[in-house]
């Protein structure tokens, strides 16, 4: 991927790691099939992603790198019982702090944006009100809301190892 977008456009200045799966479930009934799935997708991704994209970025003397994670690393819900996800979108968490700590001094920042739950065709329409009850603005979020931090991230040279909670305030609890 890294050297097709290279090929193409010659540097690659920004890596938004988005790709995930959400498997809401007790602890006792997820499958170790749902364990694999859940590691393979959120956290090698990642690695298999951002490693060469690190390396190209070192080259061209900078970058920026957003990872999507969830505010339910951050404030556990009894509602949503997950935590494979937060097992694997927390792993994403540190290693946003990690890799902005690391490579800080070479003009590479890294970032992560951790949504609450937003509006997306993984949640059927019948479900929304009950969804946006666990929020305390009473509503889902908009793919715009994410979409708007993760470019309030580009702009904004001088912020690297934040973790931005575009979640309505379930961070800030219930």
């Amino acid at each position: 991927m890294v050297a097709q977008a290279l090929a193409r456009f010659g540097r690659v200045d920004t890596l938004i790691n988005n790709a995930g799966i959400f498997i809401a479930s007790a602890f006792t009934n997820y499958t170790g099939q749902q364990y694999q799935d859940m590691l393979s997708t959120n956290l090698n991704g990642f690695f298999h992603t951002t490693q060469p994209e690190v390396e190209a970025m070192l080259e061209q003397g900078g970058g920026h790198i957003v990872q999507i994670t969830t505010t339910l690393v951050d404030h556990a819900n009894s509602n949503v019982p997950s935590v494979l996800a937060s097992l694997a979108k927390g792993g994403l968490a540190a290693a946003t702090r990690s890799l902005a700590i690391e490579y800080a001094s070479r003009n590479i920042r890294v970032n992560a944006v951790s949504p609450g739950i937003i509006k997306t065709p993984m949640h059927a329409a019948e479900t929304h009100g009950a969804l946006a009850a666990l929020h305390p603005m009473k509503r889902l979020g908009e793919v715009a809301d994410v979409t708007q931090a993760v470019l309030y991230l580009e702009d904004a040279g001088f912020v690297t190892g934040e973790i931005l909670h575009v979640d309505g305030g379930q961070v800030a609890g219930v």
